[in-house]
């Protein structure tokens, strides 16, 4: 096993001892383990922030494969209980708080109190909403990093990163849906995890 201060000093050097410590210190929470949720949670494990939660009710499914971050091995699993796996194996000393259930208005108190930015990975509009809408009224100092707009094979590179609010930044293109018909494919799943993680690397570091 690979030591912590062997662990760190590899990031101290790949990022510069500053910027490793400014992740390294980061309170994040990921907000949903699907084609978005997965992929961010494995990016901000790479990076070395420290503290996640991962948050997710559900099971491991062979309709995941074709763009969520698991193996068919893990069918059956619950996905919360998969990635912490994953993030173990990536750095055994990050401390990762797992919520396996689901998210309401009367537990979102509880459930991110402790954390500085959240990531919304959720599925469903309605979801989307209650859940950002209920960071704002509880905690309305926190950031949100959200995603919508990532459905089919369109240019990748219309998917970007807005500010919409003083707390509030959208990831997507903002228009493309599975409601259209075209479902959801790895490519341009995978552009906007990343785009939501890297706001989150950007928002520790200028922090």
């Amino acid at each position: 096993m690979i030591s912590k201060e062997e662990m760190y000093k590899a990031m101290d050097v790949r990022f510069g001892k500053d910027i490793h410590d400014k992740l390294r210190n980061g309170r994040v929470a990921i907000a949903g383990l699907g084609g978005l949720g997965s992929h961010i949670a494995i990016m901000l494990a790479r990076c070395g922030i420290e503290n996640l939660c991962i948050i997710d009710f559900d099971k491991i499914d062979i309709t995941n494969l074709n763009r969520q971050e698991y193996h068919v091995e893990e069918i059956g699993k619950y996905k919360t209980e998969a990635m912490k796996e994953r993030i173990y194996h990536i750095n055994p000393y990050i401390n990762t708080k797992v919520f396996c259930g689901k998210v309401t208005p009367q537990n979102i108190e509880e459930i991110f109190k402790d954390y500085d930015i959240i990531c919304e990975a959720f599925d469903k509009p309605d979801q989307k909403a209650m859940l950002i809408n209920g960071i704002f009224e509880t905690f309305p100092d926190k950031k949100i990093v959200a995603g919508s707009g990532l459905a089919g094979f369109d240019d990748c590179n219309k998917i970007v990163t807005k500010k919409v609010f003083k707390n509030l930044y959208m990831c997507g293109d903002g228009s493309t849906d599975v409601a259209d018909g075209i479902g959801l494919m790895a490519p341009r799943v995978m552009v906007c995890a990343g785009h939501q993680a890297n706001k989150v690397v950007q928002l520790l570091i200028e922090k």
